[in-house]
């Protein structure tokens, strides 16, 4: 048994985020997610976050010393520094895209991926572009982005396979460059593509200034379909869809794996399945395709349509039809 396993020890956990929990996204959704199971297991919470993407082993080491019982890292840019803290302070971490990181009562991983989601996404905008042109456009390549992205790609071309895909990268980790997502989407759309599909966390409101702001080549709307979280609040009328994640049941089991002492010894997953992941339904998605969009996610549901994830980016590339420079 390492630090604070014991059921009875598991009185508080933390979670860091690099950006603020107002962005309807990745930092947000981890915080509510955080919060609920927290709640749900009557232990305390406490959020450390805007932290950036810079070295977080004081906040850290801070919070293990506060008493947290885990430490929730996350961002894919904590993922070296919070396992060297949990060996040093023997309180036990969450991380990401780290899947061979586990540790048995001391590091867990929860590369979470949304492919099945992404998929439908896909298959819906398919049906509704106008130009036949659709686009994807990400801050990075991390495993749950390349995931969806391969997901989308695939889910485009089982839809209609004459219906063109450009793939852009705004950066290497350019999760919050919203000047970036913005100047990047405007050359996707100029391209053709009339639905952009964008998996960005802070940069993910440029893409959709972007969206808002120039027309599609047949003057006519571009819709931008998101992930993650729900930006219907902030909607000006341009958000078709979006991948959610609800990780409120990974924070769970984790907490209930933290108990049982089986903490770091499996890996997590969402999906289509207990509605942990699912497609938002807005005003802009016709009835009857909606519809549809739901008879495929049965599919999916059942096991008669398999969705598998691609984790590689140049396995996800070669699924585009282009891939912007």
């Amino acid at each position: 048994m390492l630090g604070n396993a014991l059921a009875a020890e598991v009185k508080s956990i933390a979670i860091l985020t690099p950006e603020e929990g107002t962005d309807y996204g990745w930092n947000q959704q981890g915080i509510d997610a955080a919060k609920a199971a927290a709640k749900a297991a009557g232990v305390e919470i406490v959020t450390a976050q805007g932290l950036g993407y810079g070295d977080v082993r004081p906040t850290l080491r801070e919070l293990a010393a506060d008493g947290a019982s885990l430490l929730i890292a996350h961002a894919s840019g904590y993922n070296t520094a919070a396992p060297e803290i949990a060996k040093e302070t023997k309180v036990p971490v969450a991380i990401v895209d780290t899947p061979t990181g586990l540790e048995a009562g001391l590091v867990a991983d929860y590369t979470l991926s949304g492919h099945e989601g992404a998929y439908l996404a896909g298959r819906l905008a398919a049906k509704m572009s106008r130009s036949k042109s659709v686009g994807i456009v990400v801050s990075g390549e991390p495993p749950s982005w390349n995931s969806q992205s391969a997901a989308f790609a695939q889910g485009v071309k089982a839809e209609n396979p004459d219906v063109k895909v450009t793939y852009a990268v705004i950066g290497p980790a350019a999760y919050s460059d919203a000047a970036g997502g913005k100047r990047v989407t405007e050359s996707v759309i100029a391209s053709g593509a009339d639905i952009i599909f964008g998996q960005g966390n802070g940069s993910s409101f440029g893409m959709l200034q972007a969206v808002e702001t120039t027309k599609a080549g047949d003057g006519g709307k571009v819709y931008f379909i998101d992930v993650i979280g729900d930006k219907t609040p902030i909607d000006k009328g341009f958000l078709l869809s979006s991948v959610v994640w609800n990780i409120e049941p990974v924070y769970a089991a984790m907490i209930a794996d933290l108990k049982a002492d089986t903490f770091g010894t499996k890996s997590y997953s969402i999906g289509l399945k207990d509605d942990s992941v699912k497609l938002l339904k807005t005003a802009a998605i016709p009835d009857n395709v909606w519809a549809e969009i739901q008879t495929l996610r049965e599919d999916i549901v059942s096991g008669k349509t398999r969705v598998d994830p691609v984790y590689d980016a140049a396995a996800v590339r070669a699924l585009m039809t282009s891939v912007a420079q």
